[in-house]
């Protein structure tokens, strides 16, 4: 990506979110890009936030987090708040994560093995109606 302003258009295709997506973040104050009359400007930070803000998301952040990590970032030059702050936000959610899949796992267990049973009822009803 280059370090040149994009349009919204441009930041769209680029990040594959809608427009409206974009103006979302800017009213939750995540993105501030430039403004030139009508047209918004994101700059190489609006891109680095968005790319922060879409991977929290995919992991499952609230907002709310995603916006302390970014304001935590912008306080601290070295980024140990942020860093220490991500670490604990993405263990606690890992955590979640691995739960989950725990009880998936033993839910799609309980599926295959009541398919298998009913599979076999209908397989005996058609031999018993031969």
């Amino acid at each position: 990506m280059t370090d040149a302003p994009m349009t919204i258009r441009e930041m769209c295709a680029a990040f594959d979110v809608t427009p409206r997506t974009l103006r979302f973040y800017e009213t939750k104050e995540l993105l501030t890009p430039e403004r030139v009359g009508q047209r918004r400007l994101y700059g190489k930070r609006d891109r680095a936030r968005l790319t922060l803000i879409l991977r929290g998301k995919r992991f499952g952040l609230s907002l709310e987090d995603i916006r302390q990590l970014l304001d935590l970032y912008a306080r601290d030059s070295v980024n140990e708040a942020q860093m220490r702050r991500a670490c604990e936000l993405g263990r606690a959610r890992l955590a979640q994560m691995q739960a989950q899949r725990a009880e998936l796992d033993e839910a799609i267990a309980e599926l295959t093995t009541e398919l298998a049973w009913g599979e076999g009822q209908l397989a005996r009803l058609a031999r018993a109606a031969e």
